[in-house]
């Protein structure tokens, strides 16, 4: 069973295209891809673990730290480039967001809002850093480097003259609202975003 934001996302990748997922973990997007939608596939993962998955399920998979950036892959190598719910985890993800469109033509990119209201709230009230089924982590074994909201990623596209194709803002069911849709920086949990140059 797929990841509720990758449901989501699938049908902004062409059939035939070629794709390259960063931090593909197991492998079972780019599996699920190659499958419905026929893709030249390419998987970027750190953990050998997962690694391991991935060469079973069929996908071309390469071990490497996307924090040291892309520089084995042509400009333009990929027609699209994912990044799933790992932007807050890496430690530069401005360049990795550069580095996307450089070497695709588009990027998918999907993360948690940390400006989602009960996120504030539970600051305001409890004074720790919030806790949710988004955020499982305390804060000192958390993955999450960069605290990133709708907003800081909006401004960045805008600084960068990022084209945003589409965004989306769901819920934990990957549902939105006509409150989301109305002030996505504050009632939405989960950010998709379909990028351009």
């Amino acid at each position: 069973m797929l990841r509720a934001d990758l449901q989501l996302i699938q049908d902004w990748i062409a059939p035939h295209s070629r794709v390259l997922d960063l931090g593909c973990g197991d492998g079972s997007f780019l599996a699920h891809l190659k499958t419905t939608r026929q893709i030249r596939d390419y998987g970027l993962e750190i953990d050998t673990a997962n690694i391991q998955l991935c060469l079973e399920a069929g996908v071309n998979v390469l071990e490497q730290n996307m924090d040291k950036g892309l520089k084995n892959f042509g400009t333009g190598s990929f027609d699209t480039v994912i990044l799933a719910h790992t932007l807050q985890a890496l430690h530069r993800p401005d360049e990795i967001v550069d580095e996307m469109l450089r070497v695709g033509k588009n990027g998918i990119l999907t993360f948690p809002n940390f400006a989602y209201w009960r996120h504030r709230l539970s600051l305001l009230t409890g004074g720790r850093m919030p806790k949710s089924p988004q955020l499982p982590y305390e804060w000192y074994d958390t993955p999450n480097l960069h605290h990133c909201t709708i907003s800081d990623f909006d401004e960045l596209c805008r600084l960068k003259n990022i084209k945003v194709l589409h965004r989306t803002v769901v819920d934990d069911s990957q549902h939105s609202s006509p409150l989301m849709r109305l002030c996505p920086n504050f009632f939405g949990i989960n950010a998709i975003y379909h990028i351009t140059r």
